[in-house]
């Protein structure tokens, strides 16, 4: 069987920490009805997805919301059990178990589960599921399908793996636009404060993969360091 794949943090009391302070962000960030269900806390699946596969794949809570709500196609609201909004997709990431509930789920309820997702489809959503008991029985094979949405959707493969999310995607942005960015480009870019994205910009620098492009005592643009990454760029 192919359980537990390397890198999960099972059992761990650093993995418990690290899962702790990811609720607590979700928490402060939440309000309303998501508020409340993230305070209950999560379901045994969901919690298990990210201990068995998307920790050990990723290594990396950024751009993953837990119990997201999104309008429905009826005026109402709905929950997914995780959406990575990452630009420039959006997606949804659901755990399905085959227990009781689902076993007893009626016609009507069957087919309004798949609407709801077409619906999901439509609104430029792209939509990853995940059985329970693949995520217990086979975590590498799971964690495998994550690393293969990143590389083909985010490119990850063409970055070095020390780079965090957000840099890689300051770089992906900086080379599509084949011009020199501001910080104030860039943290409107990636959701974030211009300070942030000034502090990731002057990262990449000290790793030698963008120079600065404009000013002197404070740096105004950056750049792409054509010596930095000749595989890349």
């Amino acid at each position: 069987m192919d359980r537990l794949g390397s890198g999960s943090g099972s059992g761990s009391g650093a993995w418990e920490q690290t899962y702790e302070a990811y609720m607590e962000e979700q928490r402060k960030s939440a309000s309303g009805e998501r508020r409340r269900r993230l305070r209950e806390g999560q379901g045994h699946a969901e919690r298990r997805f990210v201990e068995n596969v998307w920790w050990p794949a990723v290594g990396s809570w950024d751009y993953l919301q837990a119990e997201y709500q999104v309008q429905d196609f009826r005026d109402g609201t709905r929950f997914l059990d995780y959406a990575y909004l990452r630009p420039p997709y959006k997606i949804c990431i659901e755990i399905d178990g085959y227990g009781p509930h689902q076993r007893d789920t009626t016609r009507w309820q069957f087919a309004d589960g798949l609407y709801r997702q077409n619906q999901l489809v439509l609104d430029d959503w792209k939509v990853l599921r995940f059985a329970y008991d693949d995520i217990m029985e086979k975590p590498r094979r799971c964690q495998q399908l994550i690393q293969q949405f990143l590389g083909r959707w985010y490119g990850e493969e063409v970055f070095p793996a020390a780079l965090s999310l957000r840099e890689k995607d300051i770089l992906r942005f900086v080379l599509r636009e084949q011009r020199a960015i501001t910080p104030a480009e860039a943290a409107g870019h990636l959701g974030i404060s211009t300070r942030y994205a000034r502090e990731l910009l002057q990262q990449l620098v000290e790793q030698r993969l963008l120079l600065p492009a404009s000013g002197s005592q404070r740096v105004r643009a950056y750049k792409l360091n054509p010596q930095g990454k000749p595989a890349v760029w």
